[in-house]
């Protein structure tokens, strides 16, 4: 299977059955994640046992790309210390931004890596990385997470 046939499996089925999907009870954390050009408007909630992820879930409205990527994140990083998913966080925006290949020695995205051809659809890489930049914001008890302005992964401030 090719990777581009692997990329649409992979979010066809976490668009259908996404994972985390819905209210968490009690969370520690919570934001709100915007993409205005697309529409996508998510909320994550993440419940901290200290410094480890031990609850997360997201609910709202969003295109195909950005529940799989909401839906494999809160899977990858479930039961990882705040810095384990900081730093996927990191590694997931360089890869869909094409700044980090994610086939580098210590890389820890792993099955994420079917996100990186996203690098190659401009329009879709904002999709693929507001629920990473709404996991940033939870953990660092921000309200709101946007892909616009100062945000926006592609560095072209709008």
């Amino acid at each position: 299977m090719d990777s581009k046939q692997l990329y649409q499996e992979v979010i066809l089925d976490h668009n259908r059955k996404p994972r985390n999907y819905g209210r968490l009870e009690h969370p520690t954390q919570s934001s709100e994640g915007l993409n205005p050009l697309c529409g996508d408007h998510i909320w994550l909630h993440v419940h901290l046992d200290g410094d480890r992820i031990d609850g997360i879930a997201f609910e709202g409205q969003s295109c195909a790309i950005c529940k799989a990527s909401a839906s494999m994140m809160t899977a990858a990083v479930k039961g990882k210390s705040v810095a384990e998913a900081e730093a996927l966080v990191d590694a997931f925006r360089g890869m869909v931004t094409g700044t980090v290949d994610p086939a580098t020695p210590g890389n820890p995205i792993g099955r994420l890596a079917v996100f990186a051809g996203v690098k190659d659809l401009p329009s879709r890489v904002k999709c693929a990385v507001l629920p990473w930049h709404t996991l940033h914001a939870a953990l660092d008890a921000q309200a709101v997470a946007s892909t616009e302005g100062d945000q926006d992964p592609m560095g072209t401030a709008g």
